[in-house]
């Protein structure tokens, strides 16, 4: 098989954007259909942090360990973990801590850490 693509893990309409040199016209364009897809209701408005869970999301449907398994290529996949407690803030206030996304990163052992450039 082959790498996964920009468009499988990131959704219909994502692309690698480049112009060269032109930095402010290079990067990773996702468009905000794809987020909404995930239940990001407001992507214009949304925190960092709703915009890195709704990648996260989208990510996880193609980043399967079924695909990883079947796919020698592929070399990151995305698990379920387990859901805890824990009490923050001066009130000790209880938050659930969801545990959505075990990020699993593959690649033949060289000793060395890790690199997003061996991914």
């Amino acid at each position: 098989m082959a790498e996964p693509t920009i468009t499988q893990i990131f959704g219909t309409g994502a692309t690698r954007l480049d112009n060269g040199a032109a930095a402010p016209s290079s990067g990773l364009f996702i468009p905000d259909s794809v987020l909404v897809a995930t239940g990001l209701t407001t992507p214009n408005t949304a925190t960092a942090e709703g915009h890195l869970v709704s990648i996260l999301i989208k990510a996880k449907e193609y980043l399967s360990q079924t695909n990883f398994n079947s796919n020698v290529d592929q070399s990151i996949y995305i698990a379920n973990g387990f859901t805890s407690f824990q009490t923050r803030g001066t009130n000790n206030d209880n938050y659930r801590i969801d545990q959505p996304f075990v990020i699993n990163l593959a690649r033949l052992d060289d000793g060395t850490v890790i690199d997003p450039d061996n991914y």
